[in-house]
């Protein structure tokens, strides 16, 4: 019990020493202001640190920036102050990393503004992008409608225009990436529409010139490469589509260049006949001027077919035999009117003749 109380005791006295240091020990020196002339001076306020992780974060920026600048054609809109920016940006990648808080400091305000330059120029080129997009999606809209064949398949038009209008959603929502690949599929959409309606418009003017008979076989294979370009079209395959259709048009033209040549010497033959029967009715007398305009398209389209202007030269042929045709016309009129007048002139003479004798029996009646 004595020892409990000894041992409390000693602790209370151990305390109170404690207790008594603390209160002695002089409080910590105030830290100094820093004088300069004898005179205090105010330490002057430091912005917040710049860290290199934070230099890398603006660098980034700076980084995307440019490319989305890039990727909408700035640098071809705004030519000279693009080459201003990049002076600036290739300085400050080219730049040595800074060491001090005041170089970082500098380091991250300089790349802020190259990024906000980049961002004024994309801002300024995408209004200008998003115009020529469009520019260029309505001009092959226009041309697809002028072949006249969306009037006949609308379904087509109406697909294309759905995509198109997509596209226009998306960049009023200011969805720009989007709006310049759904905008290239609406352009795809229609470009590929357009090589289906040149397909058909090419098979339609060898069918209406009656072209096909000339080589049957070979439409009949074009009929085969365009029929598989629609297959592929309604497939999803556009490429394919594309490239089936483009050989179809090729396949096409060599029937129309064929059948040019093959038709133009048709028509040369037939007026070359027309004019030897012109000759043999001595047309060229008869009717000498209507006879001459023949002969002179007729000695045109002979220069043109010796030249292998085929298409041309069958214009010619077929206008010079269908006026050599009509100045056989006129002759043989003309030979009518003239046997009607010597007819008639007979016939007046006839009757003369008759009224003579007539007159001479009265005549000589009367002297008996």
């Amino acid at each position: 019990m004595k020892k409990n109380i000894i041992l409390a005791f000693l602790l209370v006295v151990m305390l109170a020493f404690v207790s008594v240091s603390c209160k002695s020990s002089p409080p910590p020196a105030a830290e100094e202001t820093p004088t300069f002339g004898g005179q205090d001076q105010e330490v002057p306020k430091t912005e917040p640190a710049v860290s290199l992780d934070s230099l890398a974060a603006i660098m980034a920026r700076v980084e995307e920036a440019r490319k989305r600048a890039i990727d909408f054609d700035s640098p071809s809109y705004f030519p000279s102050d693009w080459e201003a920016v990049e002076s600036q940006y290739t300085a400050a990648v080219n730049a040595q990393k800074p060491t001090t808080k005041d170089e970082e400091q500098q380091a991250a305000s300089s790349l802020s503004t190259i990024a906000d330059t980049y961002d004024g120029l994309f801002r300024k080129t995408i209004l200008l992008y998003a115009q020529a997009r469009e520019d260029e999606i309505m001009a092959v809209r226009d041309e697809l409608i002028s072949t006249g064949l969306t009037s006949s398949f609308p379904e087509y038009l109406q697909k294309a225009d759905t995509i198109a209008l997509s596209a226009l959603d998306q960049y009023e929502a200011e969805d720009y990436y989007a709006a310049r690949d759904t905008a290239a599929d609406a352009l795809s959409e229609y470009e590929t529409l357009l090589v289906g309606a040149r397909v058909y418009l090419k098979r339609q003017e060898i069918i209406d010139r009656g072209f096909f008979v000339y080589d049957t076989e070979n439409f009949d294979k074009a009929d085969e490469v365009a029929l598989a370009a629609l297959d592929k079209y309604e497939a999803g395959d556009k490429k394919a589509a594309v490239d089936n259709g483009e050989e179809a048009i090729l396949r096409y033209n060599v029937l129309l260049t064929n059948g040019w040549t093959s038709y133009s010497d048709d028509r040369r033959v037939s007026a070359s006949t027309e004019r030897d029967r012109a000759l043999e009715n001595k047309v060229n007398i008869a009717v000498r001027d209507s006879f001459r305009e023949a002969d002179a398209l007729y000695n045109q389209a002979v220069e043109n077919f010796r030249a292998e202007n085929f298409e041309e030269a069958a214009t010619l042929f077929t206008d010079s035999e269908a006026l050599f045709a009509v100045a056989g016309q006129e002759t043989e009129e003309k030979r009518r009117r003239a046997m009607e007048t010597i007819r008639m002139a007979e016939d007046e003479i006839e009757g003369s003749v008759e009224a003579a004798a007539e007159a001479e029996r009265i005549i000589e009646g009367g002297s008996r």
